[in-house]
């Protein structure tokens, strides 16, 4: 009953009630970043942790490279695909024009919704023609 006592007054956001004596903080480092734009911070690391050579900078949002260090080399990446490049990996070219000629015929014959008006269009160009 006593631990409540201690916390009825207690609202979010209050003073922590943990003692920090005993506690043992990891070794940290200042690693100095210094942005395309001359802004310069630092950032602080657990002297155990891999420091990246890129950071963003808080100032900018531009990259930032890790003073006295060498741009590490960029990745070469890899094009994104898209919708064709998907389509030729499921059907060959022949395939598809294949399909595009069944297709076509049945737009033309008006067999496919919506394409009456195209028929009577192709039709009567072909007439004037």
């Amino acid at each position: 009953m006593a631990e409540r006592s201690t916390l009825r007054g207690s609202r979010l956001g209050a003073t922590s009630y943990e003692d920090e004596r005993g506690v043992e903080l990891a070794e940290r480092q200042a690693v100095t970043y210094e942005c395309a734009h001359g802004h310069t911070f630092e950032m602080t690391f657990s002297v155990e942790a891999e420091v990246p050579a890129l950071w963003d900078c808080p100032r900018c949002g531009a990259q930032a490279l890790r003073v006295e260090t060498n741009r590490p080399e960029e990745k070469p990446a890899k094009p994104p695909r898209t919708h064709w490049d998907m389509l030729l990996e499921r059907r060959s070219i022949e395939d598809l024009e294949q399909l595009l000629d069944e297709r076509l015929q049945l737009l033309r014959a008006g067999q496919l919704p919506g394409s009456a008006q195209l028929a009577a269009s192709d039709r009567s160009r072909r007439k004037s023609a």
